[in-house]
C-alpha cells in the first residue's frame, strides 16, 4: 500500500536509507530468487524535487508503517493519503473519490479526532487555517451540532467528539507552494495539497533527552545524538543484539544502541578515556547511568591494529558501529611508538609495579590502514547478515564527491549517506552487510583489494593530507577566477552543514 512519508528537512541523503533499514528490521521485505530484498519502492509527488520532504513509499501494512515512523529519527510522520491536488477543488474531488470502506471506520461518532494544518516553505495564519478547515465540510466527520472550530498554535481542532490530548485518529492537511528559490529550500514548481490520516509519527522527546549539551562526560569527537541514533537504526539494533564500537571514546554511539535495547561493548586505545574519564562520577559509565541504560558488557583498552581477540573467537557481534579517526579533529593512533616501529628499540615488558599507571606508547595510524583493519575485524567477528556502519571522509572536487569506497569480499554495500561539512570536505556513512563467510583465502583477497584501493584512491589520505585539504586556505587566484572547487554556488544552498 502506498503511504505519504513526510521527512524533517535535514540530513537529506540519510532519509530513505534509514526508512529502508527500519523496513528490513520490521519484516517488510521478503526474498527474491533466494536473496533478501533490501530496498523499497519510492515515488515523488507531482512537480516535487528529490530533496522535498514529501515522498510516497510502498509499505506492506499500517503496522509496519507505524513502527517505522515511531522509531525513525528523520521521519516526521507517515500518512494514509486520502487525497491530493494542486488546488482545494482537486483535493475535494480526490477525497470524495477515495474508497468509502477506507474512510468510514475513522469517521464514526464514537471515535475522537484532531485535524492539524501544516505547511512547508510558507506560513499559514490562524485565520487561513480556520478557512481551510471549514473547507473540509464535505468530509462526513460525526461531531455534535454545537461544535465549533478552535485554533491553537498551528493546529486546528473540531470540538465535539474530540480528545485534544489523545484522539483516536489524527488527520493532517499539508500544503506546499511555489515559494521562490531564495529561501534556502528545494524548488517546488507548483502548489500541492495533501490530506490524510496519521498512521505513525516520530518520538519528538528522544533527541532533546539525549542532546550532548546535557551529557555528563564529553570528548572533542563525541558523536551528535541525532547521528548516533541514525547509525544505530542503520545497524538494525534491537534487544538481545550485541553491538561493538572499536573507537568508543565517550560512548555516544553505544548509548544510542543501548537505548534500543542492544547489549554493548566498546574499546579505545586511550586507557584514560575508558578507565578514568574525569573522575568516578564523570566517565563513560556515568553517561549510561545518567540515562538509566544497561551498562556495557565491557570497555577495553584495545588497539584496532592489534585486536585482543583470541584466534578461535569469531562471529560474536551482531553489529559494529563506529566513527574511525581520520585526522580532521583527531588523528588515529596505534600501539608501538615511533622508535619501536622503526626498530630503534625492541619490544619490552612493563614491570608489575608500573602497570597500574602505565600509558602505552603510540604511533600515527593512517586511515587507509585503519579502514582495512576495521573491515578485517568485522569480517571475522560479525555474524552472517550482521552490519558494519562507519563514517568515511571524502574530498569534494568540483562540487561533487568521490564515489570510490573501500570494499571487502565478505560485505555488500547497502547504503551510502553523505553529510556535506564544507565546500571541500564531507563524510559519508557507509552501511555494509556481511553476506559471505570469512576465510584465509578471503583475507588474502581482501588484502589485494586494499592495496589496489590504497594505490588508486587513498594517496590523498596519507600523511595528514586530509587535514591540509580541509583547513588550508584557498588559492586567492582560483577564488577570483571562480574555480568551482571553492565556488560557494557549487552546491545548492539548502544542502549546507546540517543537510
Amino acid at each position: 500500500m502506498w503511504y505519504l512519508c513526510v521527512f524533517f528537512h535535514r540530513l537529506l541523503d540519510y532519509r530513505r536509507p534509514e526508512v529502508e533499514a527500519l523496513a528490513e528490521l520490521f519484516g517488510a521485505f521478503g526474498e527474491e530468487n533466494g536473496d533478501i530484498k533490501r530496498s523499497l519502492e519510492w515515488r515523488l509527488p507531482e512537480h516535487h524535487h528529490h530533496d522535498s520532504p514529501f515522498h510516497f513509499v510502498d509499505l506492506p501494512s499500517d503496522d509496519v508503517a507505524r513502527r517505522i515512523a515511531n522509531r525513525s529519527i528523520l521521519v516526521k510522520g507517515i500518512y494514509e493519503l486520502w487525497g491530493e491536488g494542486s488546488s482545494y477543488e482537486e483535493l475535494e474531488e480526490a477525497i470524495k473519490g477515495y474508497p468509502d470502506e477506507r474512510k468510514l471506520p475513522y469517521l464514526i461518532s464514537e471515535s475522537t479526532f484532531r485535524i492539524t494544518v501544516d505547511s512547508f516553505g510558507k506560513v499559514i495564519s490562524f485565520q487561513e487555517q480556520n478557512e481551510r478547515i471549514q473547507g473540509l465540510a464535505y468530509i462526513p466527520f460525526k461531531f455534535s451540532i454545537l461544535s465549533v472550530v478552535v485554533l491553537h498554535l498551528k493546529s486546528v481542532y473540531f470540538q465535539g467528539r474530540v480528545n485534544l490530548r489523545n484522539p483516536d485518529h489524527r488527520f493532517w492537511l499539508m500544503e506546499t507552494d511555489d515559494y521562490g528559490s531564495n529561501n534556502g529550500l528545494p524548488p517546488v514548481l507548483q502548489k500541492r495539497i495533501f490530506f490524510g490520516r496519521e498512521v505513525g509519527a516520530a518520538d519528538r522527546k528522544l533527541l532533546p533527552t539525549y542532546q550532548l549539551k546535557s551529557r555528563n562526560y564529553l570528548g572533542p569527537t563525541a558523536m551528535d545524538a541525532e547521528m548516533a541514533f541514525l547509525m544505530a537504526n542503520q545497524a538494525l539494533t534491537t534487544p538481545g543484539k550485541l553491538v561493538y564500537d572499536p573507537f568508543v571514546g565517550t560512548g555516544s554511539i553505544l548509548i544510542a544502541a543501548a537505548h534500543f535495547g542492544a547489549m554493548t561493548m566498546g574499546a579505545d586505545i586511550d586507557i584514560r578515556v575508558v578507565r578514568d574519564g574525569r573522575g568516578p562520577d564523570c566517565n563513560v559509565w556515568s553517561n549510561f547511568k545518567q540515562y538509566g541504560l544497561p551498562m556495557p558488557i565491557s570497555l577495553l583498552r584495545a588497539d584496532n591494529n592489534l585486536p585482543p581477540w583470541r584466534p578461535g573467537l569469531k562471529e560474536v557481534f551482531d553489529a559494529i558501529i563506529c566513527d574511525p579517526p581520520y585526522g580532521v579533529r583527531a588523528g588515529g593512533r596505534k600501539s608501538g611508538g615511533r622508535k619501536l616501529l622503526k626498530g630503534t628499540v625492541g619490544p619490552y615488558t612493563v614491570p608489575d609495579n608500573k602497570r597500574t599507571d602505565h600509558i602505552p606508547s603510540t604511533a600515527p595510524y593512517s586511515l587507509a590502514e585503519c579502514v582495512h583493519d576495521l573491515l578485517d575485524l568485522a569480517a571475522r567477528m560479525l555474524v552472517m547478515e550482521g552490519r558494519l556502519v562507519f563514517f568515511y571522509p571524502v574530498l569534494r572536487e568540483d562540487g561533487s564527491t568521490d564515489t570510490n569506497f573501500p570494499e571487502h569480499p565478505c560485505f555488500t554495500l547497502v547504503a551510502v549517506c553523505e553529510q556535506i561539512l564544507s565546500l571541500r570536505y564531507s563524510r559519508v556513512l557507509l552501511t555494509m552487510v556481511k553476506t559471505d563467510p570469512y576465510s584465509e583465502e578471503v583475507a588474502e583477497s581482501a588484502m589485494k583489494k586494499h592495496l589496489e584501493f590504497k594505490e588508486n584512491h587513498l594517496k590523498w589520505l596519507e600523511d595528514g593530507n586530509l587535514h591540509s585539504a580541509v583547513f588550508s586556505p584557498a588559492d586567492p587566484q582560483m577564488e577570483m577566477a571562480g574555480d568551482s572547487k571553492f565556488n560557494k554556488d557549487s552546491k545548492p544552498k539548502y544542502r549546507g552543514k546540517y543537510v
